[in-house]
């Protein structure tokens, strides 16, 4: 069965012709889903009486599990979420977790953040289940990959992400989205554009494109494929390291192709768009964090329009990388100022719930299973 989620008015409407519907029930729907929140049809209540009961039989209407919810002192909330395998016929091959029933195992969970801001409520989700890349330094590609997320799953992290309330108790717009959760989104580009005109849609959540930032480890051809896209999206590049050398050792995907070939990308993505890039840097302690690195990096940053994002690194039990100095992050960019780089030191949000992409499914499945409870 179709996803709600993964549907548009023009979708909807064949379902809706097909059972004999009015043909303005998607846009009833919609208005229920994504700007009331509700999803349950039973609850749509000017939706008439056969539309309510038909629904539910044609439509997924909700297919993550939440299997285990965090939120940190800072008021970040981490969902770590379970997906069956794709239905036939209305039946599915593993059970989905209720109140009694077994567990989705590990392979099959992803995990979803929202970060609270005075002036912006940000959603980080995931865009596949595990990761191909394998980047030594992040859990998300402990156990690899599983598979790809739908669009409509990657909008029902930002559906489940909006309706959490924030310490006061209040339910505020989800405002920004970024593609930094599990997964490499360009390796998924058209699960990740669908989901993405649903965010940006009048009909859907409405999010600017602007707002909307895809994080990828580097892509040339999929850079490249990206910028014919139509919605004015924020290309964010997991750069990580100043040389190939240094990259190759922390990204296996490296070895496809070179700072250079991801650099001449990037620049076409900006003589295209118009748009500059943000370059990520993650700070692994006494890695790739020292003077020289940062000289390094400073020749990249200025070899294409970009702004430079410094990471401190989140502890991952069993990764061979520690956390960065405060001294040393800060001469970091220091030495990038200098040399007239717009750079930024992102804050740490969530350390204290595991909220680095992969922690809380890699240290769930290291304790022996999953977890419904609240945390």
């Amino acid at each position: 069965m179709p996803s709600l989620f993964d549907l548009t008015p023009e979708t909807f409407a064949e379902i809706a012709k097909a059972h004999r519907l009015p043909s303005f029930l998607g846009k009833q729907v919609f208005d229920w889903v994504y700007r009331k929140g509700v999803i349950d049809p039973a609850l749509m209540t000017n939706l008439s009486k056969d539309a309510r009961a038909i629904l539910p039989e044609v439509l997924d209407v909700e297919q993550g599990v939440t299997l285990s919810q965090q939120t940190a002192s800072d008021g970040t909330q981490k969902l770590l979420l379970g997906w069956p395998e794709k239905r036939a016929a209305g039946t599915t091959s593993l059970p989905i977790l209720n109140a009694g029933g077994a567990a989705i195992p590990s392979s099959r969970q992803t995990e979803c953040v929202m970060i609270p801001n005075p002036d912006r409520r940000t959603a980080c989700v995931s865009s596949q289940i595990g990761c191909p890349v394998g980047c030594a330094f992040c859990a998300s590609g402990i156990g690899g990959l599983d598979g790809n997320l739908t669009a409509g799953q990657i909008v029902e992290q930002v559906w489940k992400l909006w309706r959490l309330p924030d310490p006061d108790g209040t339910i505020g717009r989800i405002s920004n989205i970024v593609f930094m959760g599990m997964g490499e989104p360009l390796a998924n580009y058209a699960s990740v554009t669908h989901a993405i005109r649903t965010l940006n849609a009048e009909w859907g959540f409405g999010i600017s494109a602007r707002r909307i930032t895809i994080s990828t480890v580097g892509l040339p051809a999929a850079i490249r494929k990206l910028c014919t896209f139509e919605l004015p999206v924020t290309l964010a590049l997991s750069l990580h390291a100043p040389n190939d050398d240094l990259r190759r050792s922390i990204i296996p995907w490296a070895e496809y192709s070179t700072i250079d070939e991801l650099l001449d990308a990037c620049n076409e993505w900006f003589e295209k768009t118009g748009r500059e890039i943000t370059l990520e840097y993650i700070m692994l302690g006494g890695f790739n964090d020292q003077p020289e690195h940062a000289k390094e990096l400073a020749k990249v940053a200025k070899s294409v329009r970009a702004n430079v994002n410094l990471i401190r690194f989140n502890e991952v039990k069993g990764v061979p990388f520690s956390r960065p100095s405060t001294d040393d992050v800060l001469e970091f960019q220091k030495i990038l100022r200098e040399k007239n780089v717009n750079v930024h030191i992102r804050a740490s949000r969530g350390r204290d719930i595991a909220a680095a992409c992969g922690q809380l499914r890699h240290e769930k499945a290291a304790a022996g299973g999953t977890a419904r409870e609240s945390c």
